[in-house]
């Protein structure tokens, strides 16, 4: 569904921000982890990763999916997951394969 108030260039720039701030609210809250996301949401930070590569080659541009989770981390994914990645608990992998074990 498209909002009719704004042009489709005025509605792009107010997704694409959105997006940002989505991103930079990930970055930030390093204590929810993917396996929370997913189960909660059904996507997760990696989900983001692969759609930002998608649209990206989408439009003609290469990039790995490596450099997509740079971006969406906000540093490279090896970093991030030695410094903030927790092992799930039985709660979380119980609800995660009960979900269908993800996308």
């Amino acid at each position: 569904m498209s909002d009719e108030r704004f042009d489709d260039a005025t509605r792009e720039k107010i997704e694409a921000q959105v997006f940002r701030d989505l991103v930079s609210h990930l970055q930030q809250r390093t204590d929810v982890q993917n396996i929370d996301l997913m189960n909660l949401a059904g996507f997760c930070r990696n989900c983001l990763s692969k759609w930002y590569r998608a649209a990206a080659e989408e439009m003609g541009h290469e990039l790995s999916y490596d450099e997509a989770r740079e971006i969406v981390y906000g540093m490279p994914y090896n970093e991030w997951k030695a410094k903030y990645q927790t092992e799930a608990t039985a709660d979380q992998k119980q609800q995660f394969e009960h979900q269908g074990g993800g996308h």
